[in-house]
């Protein structure tokens, strides 16, 4: 069986250690900018979550790392990142020996962070993580501009109703506790869209 209190530090930093890599990796199309721009900020608010509202703070951060990781490892996963996200949590997990039950968690957790899915959000662990997912996107408009520009390669118009869209989705799909912590944020971003 899985031992909580030795494997558990030894288990995220390996996890860790994987998903920043595959970040560095030049197959990564995101670029580096995706671990220290989107994914560690997920981790943080998740983290912060999880701890404000009592959830499962080792499900939370494990979800948080793995989140994006399919996008990361293969461009073409972009579109369902989230469904092969959560095969591939699975399959990584599986050689951790970690307990079945808390990857089932962690896998929903991946499938269901997507504001553009209607994929109902059924634990606080679930509703943590995509809520930290939208966090992130207010706390560095910039590499949602790149995503926009440089991957997506939209014009600037498209861009600019992307980067929009994709805040807009992201307020409604935060918690009320995650919205208190974002609004200035927020506000900042309606303030820059609606001057232009």
């Amino acid at each position: 069986m899985f031992d909580i209190v030795n494997n558990m530090n030894s288990l995220i930093s390996n996890i860790e250690t994987i998903v920043e890599k595959a970040c560095r990796s030049k197959k990564n199309t995101f670029g580096y900018s995706a671990w220290t721009h989107h994914i560690a900020k997920v981790v943080t608010f998740s983290k912060q979550l999880a701890d404000m509202m009592h959830a499962d703070s080792e499900v939370v951060e494990l979800a948080a790392l793995l989140h994006d990781y399919a996008s990361i490892i293969n461009k073409d996963f972009y579109q369902d990142h989230h469904v092969h996200g959560a095969h591939l949590a699975q399959q990584l997990l599986e050689k951790y020996n970690y307990p079945q039950e808390k990857i089932e968690q962690i896998e929903h957790c991946i499938l269901s962070h997507r504001a553009s899915k209607n994929i109902k959000r059924e634990t606080i662990e679930a509703e943590i993580i995509a809520s930290a997912d939208a966090m992130a996107h207010f706390t560095n408009i910039p590499s949602l501009f790149s995503l926009a520009y440089t991957v997506k390669g939209l014009e600037t118009e498209e861009g600019k109703v992307f980067v929009m869209e994709k805040l807009e989705r992201s307020w409604k799909k935060l918690l009320p506790e995650a919205k208190e912590i974002i609004k200035p944020q927020y506000r900042a971003a309606k303030m820059l869209f609606n001057n232009h």
